[in-house]
Order: C-alpha cells, then sequence, then structure tokens
C-alpha cells in the first residue's frame, strides 16, 4: 500500500507527521485551543496529557497500517493546527479532517492545508475520492469543503443526536471525485 508524504510543503503551510514525541506541543496546542474545539469536537471533552500523548503514539501505528494519516500543520515553524486523511470511508477513498488554533483562524491556514491533503490522496492510485464530514451548523468547515469544490453528496441526522454543543445533529458529507 502506498501512503503518502510524511512532509508536504506548501507556499503558506508545512505539513509533517505527528511522532510521540511531539505529545507535548500538540498538548499546549489543544488546550490553547479548547475554548475553540469544545463546540465542535466531541474528543476535547475528554481532553488531558494523556489522550493526547496517546493519539500521538498512536498516530504512528496507524500510518504504518495505512489506516491514518496524522499531520501537525506548521507555518514559520510553529505548530498552529491538525490534519487528517484517514481510510474510515471505504475503499477508494480517504476522509480529511481538521481544525486550526483560533489565534491562527480566518487565514486561509485550514484551506490551504486541506488542498495539500487532497492533492497528496490524489497522488495515491487506490484513491478515486476525497470526503469531508460536516455538521451542518459548522459553517467555518463547510466553507473549506466549498472552497477546494467539494460537492454536498449526503445530508442526514447525526446517529444520536448532536454531540457538542454547537452541532445541530446533522451531518453533512462532501465528496470531491478524481
Amino acid at each position: 500500500m502506498e501512503r503518502p508524504a510524511e512532509f508536504i510543503s506548501d507556499d503558506r503551510v508545512e505539513l509533517r507527521r505527528w511522532r510521540a514525541e511531539d505529545a507535548e506541543a500538540m498538548n499546549r496546542l489543544v488546550t490553547e485551543s479548547l475554548p475553540h474545539l469544545l463546540p465542535w469536537m466531541p474528543w476535547a471533552a475528554e481532553h488531558d496529557f494523556a489522550a493526547v500523548a496517546d493519539y500521538t503514539a498512536r498516530s504512528e501505528q496507524w500510518w504504518l497500517a495505512g489506516e491514518a494519516y496524522n499531520y501537525a500543520i506548521t507555518t514559520g515553524g510553529e505548530i498552529v493546527g491538525n490534519c487528517t486523511l484517514t481510510r474510515q470511508v471505504g475503499p477508494g477513498a480517504l476522509e480529511i479532517g481538521y481544525w486550526i488554533h483560533p489565534g491562527w483562524a480566518g487565514r486561509g491556514l485550514v484551506t490551504t492545508a486541506a488542498a495539500a491533503l487532497v492533492r497528496e490522496a490524489f497522488a495515491l492510485p487506490d484513491v478515486e475520492r476525497v470526503v469531508i464530514r460536516t455538521d451542518s451548523a459548522n459553517t467555518a468547515s463547510i466553507a473549506v469543503a466549498r472552497r477546494l469544490g467539494f460537492t454536498e453528496v449526503e445530508r442526514g441526522p447525526s446517529p444520536g443526536g448532536p454531540s457538542t454543543p454547537a452541532r445541530d445533529g446533522v451531518d453533512v458529507v462532501w465528496e470531491l471525485r478524481r
């Protein structure tokens, strides 16, 4: 199985694999971003250093297994966010996920990072489509999908209803095909 590059450079951001030794840096990033993440990300409610250390360690395992490719979003050498490519949407597809420190939001860095992931995903011979899942109330994530040319292909109730305070419980699936 071919894998995406471990380091992806763009004119505005660099994406690099998370490593176990990044746990402290990621913990700081998540802790500073909690007010921004808690309304949208269910995992943020369980945030502590042990969870972050587990995520960075497992990121290496997932990478080697070809299950998920988790990247630190960096700019000017500073870690400012997280983005992922995962194989949880079935054969021939990868799903993109992303978030950024609120101090860096609104600068187009997530769109740039996600665009780099799309290019990297489509460089893999087995990938025919890339998917982004959003809650219908998450206008910032929806804007990223639209700016990148994704098309809404599915909309329906979230299993179990809204999982965080800002979510409205309607999942939207966006897709871009090769």
